[in-house]
């Protein structure tokens, strides 16, 4: 805003820098408007999807609470024998009428989870891995069943959109207005209702669609990897108060389970086995690690002895506990509930149950403690009702935001073309605007990519159709 109101008294007219904003303002909602609109519209069911999942499968999630539990390991035995194959995780109950769930790999390589009564080990049934109604869900928000490079529209729209809301703040500022600042003018059937209406919301709920809009870059394909490998690549993802100088594998935490974002670089303690045979050339090689797959390897303490070990660290119900990947796999129990002072990851030496590493969310870096907090409030998680509440209302405002925009624009609309806003009377307005929104291209390196194809079209085809039409 101090940059733009300093060019205009160095010489570029109000008008004109209003105009360009307004321009690329409108370039930003041309293409970001019907992502933003499906995120908000995903993401107000997303916040909710723990008592929807209990809804919608009530009958493979709720139980009827009892004082007698059965063993781990006999669940474990009861969902392998309604679904043969070999287990990769284990889920405790996380509250008293919940079931355990059991992962379960097939002989053709499929992923199911068996749900389980906990109090007699008896079957409730089964669903493919991450196909609860909840993850279907996820699933649409991050765009994921359009393939792996779908993230990459996410950054797209996750970084037009701030600058979407950047530009909208400028247009919004009063300059002696007083309607359409906190008030809407007009009635529906008016242009003005709308754009007061879009302008009034977009001040309004600007901050939370910004803070959603940062928020949700640790997600994206190319940013959000880079400042992954940057803030937690190093030490393999845990801080080095918590290394322990053991064997670590090329395996990461993130093959294993859902970890926190900061601890998707953490790679794998190793377990020390005790048959010589697994220290032969070739027995401890990636490759037979995952010919090996889940299966028990002899010696190991099991599943029981295992959550035993898990539970007396203390760690918070509703953990998950990945099984041993090879001979020299550890037990993992990761725990990722919501709830930051209870996240926590602990490794165990599959043979002697010795933990090898504990890790919470205290002992993360500052940069990685803010990206997860950060995480947690988008998620809905950080302030409980609260926070779904404002989230709900922040998609609502969202919505209506797109659907005044498109009203806005359907009500100017031309005969014909995209009805893209007058060019500026003064050309050095659009180069100012598009120097400001250039930083934001190399912060958001994807973004800039779009932005110089958007300037292209600008120059070469738009701005020299308006000027001939100008002219005719």
């Amino acid at each position: 805003m101090a940059a733009l109101a300093t060019t205009t008294r160095r010489g570029i007219g109000a008008a004109s820098l209003y105009r360009a904003v307004w321009r690329w303002h409108f370039y930003a909602g041309l293409l970001v408007l019907p992502f933003l609109a499906w995120l908000a519209l995903t993401g107000a069911g997303f916040v909710y999807h723990k008592p929807l999942d209990r809804l919608v499968h009530h009958a493979l999630l709720v139980v009827q609470p009892s004082a007698t539990q059965a063993t781990p390991q006999r669940i474990a035995d009861a969902a392998l024998a309604a679904q043969p194959g070999q287990v990769f995780r284990y889920t405790t109950p996380a509250q008293a009428d919940a079931s355990a769930e059991v992962g379960v790999i097939t002989a053709t390589g499929a992923r199911r989870v068996v749900y389980v009564d906990p109090a007699d080990a008896r079957v409730l049934g089964s669903l493919p891995d991450r196909g609860t109604f909840g993850w279907t869900l996820r699933r649409l928000h991050s765009l994921d069943l359009l393939g792996a490079w779908a993230s990459a529209l996410i950054e797209l729209a996750a970084g037009w959109t701030i600058l979407l809301v950047l530009t909208g703040v400028y247009l919004w500022w009063p300059r002696g207005r007083t309607g359409g600042v906190v008030t809407v003018r007009g009635r529906p059937t008016q242009r003005l209702f709308w754009r007061d209406l879009h302008a009034v919301l977009g001040i309004g709920a600007g901050a939370a669609v910004l803070f959603l809009a940062l928020t949700g870059m640790p997600w994206s394909w190319l940013w959000g990897a880079q400042v992954n490998q940057w803030v937690n690549g190093h030490n393999f993802g845990y801080p080095a108060g918590v290394r322990v100088q053991v064997p670590m594998s090329q395996a990461r935490l993130a093959q294993t389970t859902v970890p926190a974002w900061s601890l998707a670089q953490a790679r794998l303690p190793q377990s020390m086995p005790k048959d010589a045979m697994a220290d032969m050339p070739g027995m401890n090689h990636p490759g037979h690690a995952r010919s090996a797959g889940t299966a028990p390897q002899v010696g190991a303490i099991g599943l029981d002895r295992a959550l035993a070990i898990f539970a007396a660290r203390g760690i918070g119900a509703g953990y998950s506990v990945s099984m041993p990947q090879g001979a020299r796999g550890v037990y993992t129990a990761s725990l990722y509930n919501g709830h930051l002072d209870q996240q926590r990851v602990i490794h165990l030496d599959q043979y002697s149950g010795k933990v090898l590493l504990d890790m919470d969310y205290a002992d993360y870096g500052p940069v990685a403690k803010a990206f997860e907090w950060g995480i947690n409030v988008h998620m809905g998680d950080e302030f409980g009702n609260a926070n779904r509440l404002l989230l709900v209302l922040a998609c609502a405002c969202t919505l209506l935001l797109c659907v005044s925009a498109a009203v806005m624009w359907w009500k100017r609309r031309p005969r014909a073309g995209l009805g893209v806003p007058p060019l500026p009377a003064q050309p050095r307005a659009l180069k100012m605007v598009v120097a400001l929104l250039a930083v934001g291209g190399v912060l958001f390196p994807l973004v800039g990519v779009s932005l110089l194809l958007v300037l292209v079209f600008d120059l070469g085809w738009m701005q020299r159709r308006q000027r001939r039409l100008h002219t005719t």
